[in-house]
């Protein structure tokens, strides 16, 4: 942090800067422009799209036109009420006001003067929907699929999606086409539209070096990127922030490194922190993260860029980062595997614990929590389950048909081979439970007596232990097709399968302290002038809980909007002061 001038160094002046590319990033800087200020989007990776990239795309906003043009008709109340229950004694009713209001807003922008389009659903519930104020669906959309050559040569530096997610390097789009891709072998609708989708992926890799239907968070970076580039907003890859500016208190601009060289960056309005949090900060997982005391035990599948920049700027600048929230992430259990190039990957699971005939245990041999619960709660489950000294992993079983019907974590459904998986010892098998236990490191006898008692009440759809299939979103991420529950099924005929799952995230929720506008607080909650921060940069108004599908994304768009309304409206004010 510095107020020093430097008449060697190169100056550039704008209005605004925004630190980082992903969805709050470009939603500030999208936001800003178009009321007229000038904006410079910097972005220490050399790609842009950060966490959004290779996201899922989902946001969560309750009270949208979309939901409303579903006939689904809510009061902010409800969804103040379903926050207020989620995050308990750390309910920040100033910011989720904020967020309540501004939500619908920025979805009302953004599909009127950018891009950004969204699909919804009609039901897809809230991972709590029994919950006060939960819903059944009107919550959570998905970016639509997006044309990537609409970017011109632009699609060059966006960031890929995460390949453990694609088939062939193609990320398929959530919902249905999922469905199709599951059902090729079942039917000719199906067979045929993969067909179709695969055909159209090889030609554009074999023309644009990748595909060009863009999906999920690939297409919502996408969207951004195409709407920034509309408005002319200039930004700078591989060019990380080195330092705020700060000038008689405030933030006045930053040094960033570009093209070798050290560059001033005037900020007359503010600087925008949206630097994707902490994942990869080892010592920062080591002193928030119960799971990873040395802060190693954890395996992020975001970007490896995303190392805290944007809280250790803060701090400089007199920001407090938020140290009390029950979660300090978002939680997910991951995989790690090896790829055909060798390389390592983190494979997160979302959808394949629910599926029938998969459960989870830990090293006792016992299951601990229900399967079909959110990603989030289930590896709360998994902390508190494991033993004192014990590496925390949970081990996701199924047997033979199971797997060649749904596949799991990165093994893929018949008809696509398993050789690579069980080369690697990333999928392991066992002709009997007892020899499956004995490779994976499990009790064989409490194994063995688990499945038994699962088994016992399975083919009746019943899960006494845990109850599977119980909750709304347990039966949405299940198989509608199987009856009579959508998530159970027996494990009943070998070769039986295992496959070890340890702690990830889908981002981080300790972040930097702000008010309702996004500014950026200090440790006596005074407002730090020209600072401001959002996505994973700012802490989640969610008080570390996970309440339903893109509760990061749908803050992120929002508070980047909230952002860069009050940059521009604070501009306003001046020039006519």
């Amino acid at each position: 942090m510095t107020g020093r001038e430097d008449s060697a160094i190169e100056t550039y002046e704008c209005d605004v800067l925004v630190a980082g590319s992903g969805c709050s990033g470009m939603s500030a800087a999208i936001t800003a422009r178009h009321r007229g200020l000038d904006v410079l989007i910097v972005e220490k990776e050399p790609r842009f799209g950060g966490t959004t990239a290779r996201s899922g795309g989902w946001l969560w906003i309750p009270g949208t036109s979309l939901a409303k043009a579903y006939g689904i008709e809510e009061t902010p109340e409800q969804a103040r009420t379903y926050l207020r229950h989620e995050a308990g004694n750390n309910y920040d009713a100033a910011r989720v006001d904020a967020f309540l209001l501004a939500g619908p807003e920025a979805v009302d922008f953004f599909t009127s003067k950018t891009a950004l389009r969204f699909d919804m659903p009609l039901v897809f519930p809230d991972y709590h929907a029994e919950a006060p104020g939960g819903a059944q669906g009107g919550r959570s959309m998905v970016t639509r699929p997006f044309d990537g050559r609409e970017l011109g040569d632009q699609i060059k530096t966006l960031g890929m999606p995460l390949p453990e997610l694609t088939v062939f390097g193609m990320m398929l789009g959530s919902g249905k086409e999922i469905i199709h891709f599951m059902r090729v072998t079942k039917s000719l609708t199906s067979a045929v539209y993969v067909a179709k989708r695969l055909s159209r992926h090889f030609m554009d890799v074999l023309r644009y070096g990748r595909g060009m239907t863009l999906t999920n968070g690939n297409a919502l970076a996408g969207r951004l990127a195409k709407s920034a580039l509309d408005l002319k907003i200039p930004m700078w890859l591989s060019s990380p922030v080195r330092e705020l500016t700060v000038e008689n208190g405030a933030v006045t601009g930053a040094i960033v490194s570009r093209e070798g060289r050290q560059v001033r960056v005037r900020a007359r309005q503010g600087v925008v922190l949206a630097c994707g949090g902490f994942p990869h900060d080892v010592e920062r997982r080591k002193k928030m993260f119960p799971h990873a005391p040395t802060g190693n035990e954890h395996y992020s599948p975001g970007p490896t860029g995303n190392t805290g920049d944007g809280l250790r700027l803060a701090e400089s600048a007199g920001g407090r980062i938020e140290d009390r929230l029950s979660n300090a992430a978002a939680w997910v259990p991951v995989s790690l595997t090896t790829r055909k190039d060798g390389s390592k990957g983190v494979m997160p699971h979302f959808i394949d614990r629910a599926k029938p005939g998969v459960i989870a245990v830990m090293r006792d041999g016992r299951r601990f929590a229900n399967e079909g619960n959110s990603y989030h709660d289930f590896v709360q489950a998994m902390v508190k389950a494991a033993k004192p000294g014990e590496e925390i992993a949970a081990f996701l079983v199924c047997d033979h048909k199971t797997l060649r019907k749904y596949g799991l974590g990165c093994v893929p459904p018949f008809p696509m081979p398993l050789g690579h998986h069980l080369e690697t010892g990333y999928l392991m098998r066992g002709d009997t439970l007892e020899a499956l236990a004995g490779k994976a490191g499990i009790d064989a006898q409490a194994f063995t007596e688990t499945i038994r008692q699962f088994n016992a009440t399975a083919p009746l759809g019943h899960d006494a232990a845990f109850g599977k299939g119980s909750k709304a979103y347990n039966r949405y991420q299940g198989d509608a097709m199987h009856g009579p529950n959508p998530c159970i099924a027996p494990i009943e005929n070998g070769p039986f399968y295992a496959i070890k799952m340890v702690i990830g995230d889908l981002g981080t929720y300790a972040g930097i302290v702000t008010d309702e506008n996004a500014r950026a607080l200090d440790a006596e909650g005074r407002i730090i002038p020209g600072l401001y921060a959002a996505g994973n940069d700012m802490a989640s108004i969610m008080g570390g809980n996970y309440p339903g599908a893109g509760i990061t994304l749908g803050p992120a768009l929002t508070f980047g909007y909230i952002a860069g309304r009050h940059l521009a409206d604070s501009a306003e004010k001046r020039n006519a002061a």
